[in-house]
């Protein structure tokens, strides 16, 4: 059985480095290189199990999301993946539907695993609870989405500036019934993009506007437009289907996530109306969106990157490095397509 020292021997390095390079430590890259083609030569493979018990963990990063079918996370996943790889952890992936039943068990399970950290997406801002894993020592990262009270490092996007900005791009086009499709109510993501989309919308009503708005188109930004949803296509399809039901149905929607802009692009169609007569806008990118016709607007959020830096927190914790908390806030960009051309190109007035 070839054993750690021989492929030492095969390197030319010691047994403790080859641990180090086996076990995510710091070694140089030239050195790393050498220990992992003598172990392939040698058909050398560490016994994981008797290491995770020396070591009182694993190799094994966890990864919790809410919704592995939304292509957000799926990008998410990879920038964790190949973050972990360099270090040689491996990634478990725990999709938890955004139940808290089944988050709570994925979180059960990090502990009798032994893992070495956890990355989590919470389910909920206020009832996710990541007390059991630090109580244990295994370090957890917020990525997306912190859990309230959670005293952990934190990557998160900058949604209200997004929904802002979104807002203010369609009220810069001409809509004036501007609804919003928000995800479900104690989510943190939801009610900050909520909330971007309010104040939008209220420095709109109290700025100078060059050429100020009447009373009737006030009212109409006014009206009440908002609508929570499930983070679903489904969820979006049936929010936007009750909105154009209204008697003042709205001129334009922003959906506060891409499936759910997915869902209100098919109940507009449906009710036989076409972007940009009633603008779509989502938060959010979707692989397909610059092929649709009209093309889709979106606000592109940096979700490779979400992953990436969010690994890169957990391992230095993991290494033990000792530092203040960090919370790293990346931002959006609008990519502005057909579906929001505004309305009064749609219908062809001068």
């Amino acid at each position: 059985m070839t054993t750690i020292n021989d492929v030492a021997q095969a390197a030319g390095v010691s047994p403790a480095t080859v641990s180090r390079v086996l076990n995510g430590g710091r070694v140089t890259a030239e050195r790393a290189e050498r220990v992992r083609r003598a172990a392939a030569e040698l058909g050398f493979a560490p016994n994981r199990v008797a290491r995770s018990l020396r070591m009182q963990r694993s190799s094994v990063i966890g990864l919790i999301i809410p919704d592995i079918e939304n292509p957000f996370f799926t990008a998410l996943a990879r920038g964790v993946e190949d973050a972990a790889q360099r270090t040689s952890y491996s990634v478990v992936l725990c999709n938890t539907d955004g139940n808290l039943d089944k988050e709570r068990r994925y979180l059960d399970i990090a502990i009798a695993e032994r893992m070495a950290g956890v990355i989590v997406a919470a389910a909920s801002r206020g009832r996710t609870d990541v007390s059991p894993l630090q109580s244990r020592g295994i370090p957890v990262v917020a990525v997306d989405r912190r859990p309230r009270g959670a005293g952990v490092d934190a990557v998160l996007v900058d949604n209200e500036e997004g929904s802002a900005a979104a807002t203010a791009h369609l009220l810069a086009r001409g809509y004036r019934r501007i609804a919003c499709i928000t995800g479900p109510q104690g989510a943190s993501t939801a009610e900050e993009r909520l909330a971007g989309y309010r104040s939008a919308l209220q420095e709109f009503l109290a700025g100078d506007r060059g050429d100020p708005a009447t009373p009737a188109e006030d009212v109409d930004l006014l009206r009440d437009y908002t609508r929570h949803a499930d983070f679903k296509v489904e969820g979006g399809y049936t929010a936007m289907t009750d909105l154009l039901a209204l008697p003042q149905r709205p001129d334009a929607v922003f959906a506060a996530n891409n499936l759910m802009a997915v869902g209100a692009l098919q109940a507009v169609r449906e009710a036989g109306l076409e972007p940009p007569e009633i603008g779509v806008l989502s938060f959010g990118e979707v692989p397909w969106a610059p092929l649709t016709r009209p093309g889709l607007t979106t606000v592109q959020v940096p979700s490779y990157d979400l992953g990436w830096t969010a690994a890169g927190l957990l391992l230095d914790r993991i290494a033990g490095k000792d530092q203040p908390l960090r919370t790293v806030v990346l931002r959006s960009s609008l990519h502005v397509r057909q579906t929001t051309a505004g309305p009064v190109r749609a219908e062809g007035a001068a």
